[in-house]
């Protein structure tokens, strides 16, 4: 029997599990960008492959997942207790190559049989996984620059590593007792949910389980169906554009169309650029979880997130263009940039129905950092990936915050002791970039700066957005100020470098990252008379 008490106490439950997944992964990690950077997401499934039920992790993540969990579907028809599937190919459910996915199917017991009640995965970002540049965020125009490429297939089965597959996998990276550690803390998250299910079954039955998992479905389907009926009925359009794609320079148009219907709402992309040949194309799994993250922003802050969030939602992104390329394409920028234009464009459409509600552009980036090379304390390979907070963009009398990461990532920063301690570099300046937020009547949050001075030679690459097209403002809000990477080498030669770099760095050599602020909502007050005579 499903009533609001026990519903509660059953998303609670489920909620708890996917946390503890994360907890376990990040605790027993070994690179820094997932131990300390929590570039990780975990979620559980049922037998169908549905979302029941996510961690408060990253969104681009969390919202392309059930699309990895249809593709194990589709790739094995059998499934045994131990089975532990991987997978990173984005043309297959993925997102980009350095995010690797591990599905296990979690069998419970039964009445003295075992019985399979549905799948634990997450996907964490790996800090290299081969390909032409250190860290696995090149500036590549093919997939195959971009790292190794794995189709689903089990790394485990029936308990047992496949000690072939994962020499391959290991044999083909720069890092390879670092990808071990984290591929081992993967596997323990997934296997937590399995034990923590078990003793859900045991406590409550099988029975009770499922009966609930289809009343939470069902009522995330309700809500996001309600949030949809509060939007005036329209059709809402918006162009957005990403600066370039690393290869021309010209701007690549991200067109969306909101057309709301009832309680039905559908995101068409077309009209967006073509694929380019640099790596900001995206697959259609992204523009998904861009489009179910922003309803589910729309929804009430308690909201249940699952498969039912989706039932209303209809997303078009038409084939062959940047929000759902065609492979050989490469697409190691389209999970963390073009992601985030995505989502601008679809608030930008948005705003024009709920003028009241939605904020102004945030920084629009995740200043994607990569590097590697060998480090002089070890003789040793090191791979270095991590993206920098920004601006948030104002909202309906509130300013944005300042320095953090927005929309689509959810991760935190590298601690500088952390930083030091596992790299050849060192952080000689980290602050926010005063004034870079758009003015209004609520003002845009302020970026951040940071200086990293590199005390071995390194290979450097850096995808970053917001440098040529700032962040826009809302309902009459200034834009954002655009980003600037800068390079001071150490005989004194100092360069702008676009947003899309690669260079060797040498010892001495610093590089300069400010991060985007966001944009302002609202008109800005007009000075006082009397401190207009005043100056």
């Amino acid at each position: 029997m499903v009533d609001a008490i026990s519903l509660e106490i059953f998303r609670s439950a489920l909620t708890a599990i996917a946390e503890e997944m994360g907890a376990v992964l990040m605790r027993s990690s070994y690179s820094p960008n997932i131990k300390e950077r929590r570039d990780f997401s975990c979620a559980l499934f049922d037998a169908r492959g549905r979302l029941v039920a996510q961690a408060a992790h990253i969104p681009v993540h969390l919202g392309s997942m059930p699309d990895s969990v249809a593709e194990a579907l589709v790739a094995f028809d059998h499934f045994a207790p131990g089975d532990i599937i991987a997978l990173n190919d984005p043309f297959l459910g993925g997102t980009h190559l350095p995010d690797i996915t591990l599905i296990a199917p979690i069998f419970v017991e039964v009445e003295e049989e075992q019985r399979l009640i549905g799948f634990a995965a997450n996907r964490a970002h790996h800090a290299d996984v081969g390909g032409m540049a250190p860290g696995s965020m090149p500036l590549a125009t093919e997939i195959y620059q971009e790292g190794l490429i794995i189709p689903p297939l089990k790394l485990w089965e029936a308990g047992q590593p496949n000690r072939a597959l994962l020499a391959l996998l290991l044999r083909n990276v720069r890092t390879p007792d670092e990808r071990r550690g984290d591929l081992a803390a993967q596997v323990a998250a997934n296997r937590t949910a399995a034990r923590r299910l078990q003793e859900l079954v045991d406590r409550w039955g099988l029975a009770a389980l499922e009966e609930h998992v289809e009343a939470l479905i069902d009522y995330a389907a309700r809500m996001a169906r309600a949030t949809i009926a509060a939007i005036p009925d329209g059709c809402y359009r918006f162009t957005d554009y990403l600066d370039d794609d690393g290869v021309t320079g010209e701007g690549i148009p991200i067109a969306v169309t909101v057309t709301v219907r009832g309680s039905e709402l559908t995101v068409d992309f077309t009209g967006s650029a073509p694929q380019v040949r640099g790596n900001v194309n995206t697959v259609a799994s992204v523009a998904r979880s861009a489009t179910y993250y922003v309803v589910r922003c729309l929804m009430p802050e308690d909201a249940p997130m699952n498969h039912g969030t989706f039932a209303p939602v209809t997303v078009i992104a038409p084939r062959g263009s940047v929000v759902n390329a065609r492979p050989p394409a490469a697409v190691a920028q389209g999970n963390v940039e073009t992601s985030q234009r995505l989502v601008d464009a679809i608030f930008g459409a948005l705003a024009q129905a709920l003028p009241e509600v939605v904020p102004a552009a945030s920084q629009g980036t995740m200043n994607n950092i990569a590097a590697g090379g060998i480090d002089p304390r070890t003789q040793q390979p090191f791979a270095y990936y991590e993206t920098m907070g920004g601006g948030m963009g104002a909202r309906p009398g509130l300013d944005g915050l300042s320095g953090v990461h927005t929309h689509m990532s959810n991760t935190l920063n590298t601690p500088v002791e952390a930083f030091e301690y596992a790299y050849p570099m060192r952080v000689t300046r980290y602050a926010l970039r005063d004034g870079s937020g758009g003015a209004g009547q609520a003002r845009g949050g302020d970026g951040l700066v940071r200086e990293i001075r590199f005390e071995a030679p390194a290979e450097v690459t850096l995808l970053t957005e917001r440098r040529r097209l700032p962040p826009y403002g809302l309902q009459g809000g200034e834009p954002g100020r655009c980003g600037e990477n800068w390079l001071y080498r150490r005989d004194g030669e100092v360069t702008l470098l676009p947003g899309k770099v690669h260079f060797r760095a040498e010892p001495g050599d610093r590089l300069v990252i400010a991060s985007p602020g966001g944009g302002g909502w609202g008109q800005a007050p007009a000075p006082a008379l009397a401190a207009a005579e005043g100056a």
